[in-house]
């Protein structure tokens, strides 16, 4: 008996440590100035000897970068997609971009005057965490996504950086202020106008419609996706940005499901997102 235990204690450690896991670590932005921690999600049986495509996972404003794990059970969602083959074993990157205080703390993926966010991903964030995790690397390799202020982030991301992204998927994207509600009960010092106006300064759609035909032609080594609730408020957005995409020639896919701005909606959402980047990633 103490044989047959000993042996299943040692099954047991041997197993776990090839199964999938989500794992907390925290960069120094010598750019931000500051401690920032991230999520990396790693499929069962990584292998750091091993090289793995990369996901860019965003989330969405007043979260952080426990959003995914914790509201969207993403490891549960690529797992099941892995195990049955829909996608191949994947790296998934969940920056912290935000703070559920959006008064207190800055929100957001855009560099704003004091906030160099952007500069910190690309400069610092991602660098380190493909070096660490032996993942991405190269435009065919790397894919990126993301809810709401993260959709719309995620599509920007893309936007500035073609050569960087095969595929980028937005769900539910706040991707401008067009035809924005007023918002009301601002108290003085919030450093939420200013992760307003970034959004302003980096319209996703207003990038297409002013694109040179060089930049277009860039735009079109991506592949695209929109995904938002019929009943989403800021539906609009996804639809203008698709209709400015269709009208400049840009191939994009749209999907309009029943729903609504929430976690149900994106957490199906992963089911059609981590399957569309898998799909199109590349040596």
């Amino acid at each position: 008996m103490k044989k047959l235990l000993t042996l299943i204690a040692a099954v047991s450690v041997a197993l776990s440590a090839f199964a999938q896991k989500i794992e907390t670590h925290a960069l120094h932005s010598n750019i931000l100035d500051v401690d920032q921690n991230y999520n990396v999600y790693l499929p069962a049986g990584y292998n750091p000897a091993n090289h793995y495509p990369l996901i860019v996972l965003l989330h969405g404003l007043s979260d952080d970068y426990t959003a995914w794990k914790d509201r969207g059970r993403v490891d549960w969602v690529a797992n099941e997609l892995i195990a049955s083959g829909e996608c191949v074993p994947f790296v998934i990157l969940m920056p912290n971009a935000g703070n559920a205080n959006i008064h207190a703390y800055q929100n957001g993926y855009f560099n704003v005057p004091g906030w160099s966010y952007e500069d910190y991903f690309f400069k610092e964030l991602l660098p380190a965490v493909e070096a660490k995790f032996n993942c991405g690397g190269s435009k065919g390799q790397r894919a990126i996504m993301g809810l709401s202020m993260g959709g719309g982030g995620s599509v920007v991301y893309a936007q500035h950086h073609t050569d960087m992204f095969s595929s980028c998927y937005a769900m539910s994207g706040w991707m401008d202020n067009a035809h924005r509600q007023v918002w009301a009960d601002i108290p003085e010092g919030s450093k939420f106008p200013a992760t307003e106006q970034s959004v302003t300064e980096n319209s996703a759609i207003r990038y297409v419609e002013k694109a040179t035909p060089e930049t277009l032609e860039r735009l079109k080594t991506v592949k695209w996706f929109v995904d938002c609730g019929d009943d989403d408020f800021i539906l609009y957005l996804s639809l203008d940005f698709y209709r400015a995409m269709r009208d400049a020639g840009v191939p994009a896919q749209l999907r309009v499901r029943d729903g609504v701005h929430n976690w149900e909606y994106w957490h199906l959402s992963l089911r059609w997102a981590l399957p569309f980047a898998s799909r199109n990633f590349s040596i």
